[in-house]
């Protein structure tokens, strides 16, 4: 179920928000267990034996690494736990049916386990970790720690209106940049993928910005509705995307594009191996300082090896596909070249305002040309449509218009000239007012006019 669908909007949402108002009054517990049953019910029904089994053989799991606490065996279920998580994913994604978000919920599941180190057991925070129908398809990726918290607060479960407003507003503003935004460049988008040989430069170019602002308000939309939607039920969401096409560098990129992933790879992937590569050293008398890094060795197993491991495993969660590796082994690339830029060429940045256009349009270009890599059906395609940017082709049928082009224009400047969507709810440009329900009102007939179709969001896939 889309969270942009009439069904969801005017059908599910207003019966879960009225029965979690009607028992949150009995307690914790009892807002939780509805709040859980909706998310089941969200669930694509012939999928909800797999997320019952997922569920199952990680709470198992989870005992397993409790009971070895403190003992070398714990390592060992661990990598166990790991290890079918992955697999599981795998399998699933080899099916006739995919069982929607598996990939986040198999990360989910993972922190989960990870977590239970030096932990007593996890109550019903556990399952609302992993199945908060808000995030249960497409993210953010929810550590425990992200909501025991919350869940312990008694204000938590207290209906707010202030809440609603904030949340609906979040919510509100996903919608749009979903319905009246992403949806309406998917007639530029595929067609030119399709058929990327018969693109010419302007074509080209046009078929690949559209492409990205495509990716950019859909990901941007749907983080936005998810965040709303926890808010509305009082619950706080990690932010998930913090105007990434604005970021002056590659590492400032991955900071602000999909941030609950970039943390949980960080934390599970590329720390672990830095630190083995730092032992591998010491025990070979080597050092592991800043030093140490400056030399091409050191550089080379401590910051270079682990980013290409952990970058090359974030391409393939997107699928097991060469175009996924090859995206995630470009961004590798590019990162290895920050870091090194910041490695052997320490100093501080200029503040003036040329040199930081410049850094943004450079982060943008090579952001945009490896997106053309995770949108190809193939390398052949991704490779056909670099030629027809760098003019290779003739001129094409799938010439984009005047119309088009102040277009992709008017979005641009919504991209690096306006606010995100914290800044203005959580910062000092939104309050609860006449004119801010006013503008409400007409954003949501926009919104309600532009439902239809059958465009879920991009990361629905993953």
């Amino acid at each position: 179920m889309s969270f942009a669908s009439w069904g969801f909007l005017f059908v599910f949402l207003p019966i879960a928000l009225a029965g979690y108002w009607a028992v949150a009054r009995l307690g914790p517990t009892a807002a939780m267990v509805w709040l859980l049953a909706c998310s089941v019910a969200f669930y694509p029904a012939e999928h909800r034996s797999f997320l019952a089994a997922s569920m199952l053989a990680n709470a198992l799991l989870g005992r397993w690494v409790r009971a070895t606490e403190d003992t070398p065996a714990q390592t060992a279920v661990l990598a166990i736990g790991i290890g079918l998580n992955l697999l599981g994913m795998a399998i699933g994604r080899m099916a006739d049916s995919i069982p929607p978000g598996i990939s986040f919920i198999a990360f989910g599941q993972i922190g989960w386990l990870l977590d239970q180190r030096g932990r007593a057991r996890s109550g019903l925070e556990y399952p609302l970790s992993i199945l908060f129908f808000p995030h249960l398809v497409a993210g953010p990726i929810l550590r425990l720690r992200d909501v025991e918290a919350q869940c312990a607060e008694p204000r938590t479960w207290r209906c707010s209106g202030e809440n609603l407003a904030a949340g609906g507003t979040i919510l509100l503003i996903g919608l749009l940049k979903k319905t009246l935004l992403a949806n309406p460049l998917g007639s530029i988008v595929a067609p030119g993928f399709a058929d990327p040989g018969a693109l010419g430069f302007l074509a080209a170019w046009g078929t690949v910005l559209a492409w990205s602002f495509q990716l950019y308000f859909d990901f941007s939309g749907y983080s936005d509705m998810a965040i709303g939607l926890a808010r509305m039920f009082g619950v706080r969401f990690p932010a998930n995307f913090d105007s990434p096409y604005k970021a002056q560098s590659i590492v400032d990129y991955w900071q602000r594009w999909h941030m609950t992933l970039t943390q949980f790879l960080m934390s599970t992937v590329y720390n672990p191996l830095a630190m083995a590569a730092m032992r591998w050293r010491r025990a070979r008398g080597q050092g592991v300082d800043r030093a140490a890094q400056r030399t091409m060795g050191g550089f080379g197993t401590m910051l270079l090896a682990p980013l290409v491991a952990t970058m090359g495993l974030a391409g393939v969660w997107h699928g097991a596909t060469l175009p996924y590796l090859a995206f995630g082994l470009i961004h590798a690339g590019y990162l290895g070249v920050n870091h090194a830029w910041r490695t052997f060429r320490p100093g501080p940045r200029s503040g003036a305002w040329p040199a930081v256009l410049v850094r943004v349009a450079l982060t943008y270009v090579c952001v945009l040309l490896a997106s053309v890599v995770f949108r190809a059906p193939s390398l052949d395609g991704a490779w056909a449509l670099f030629a027809g940017m760098v003019g290779l082709h003739p001129a094409s049928p799938y010439a984009h218009g005047a119309l088009h082009t102040l277009w992709l224009a008017g979005l641009g400047a919504i991209v690096w000239g306006m606010p995100n969507t914290q800044q203005i709810v959580d910062g000092a440009i939104w309050r609860p007012s006449l004119p801010w329900a006013m503008a409400a009102g007409c954003a949501v007939t926009l919104g309600i006019l532009a439902l239809g179709g059958t465009h879920e969001f991009v990361y629905f896939q993953f």
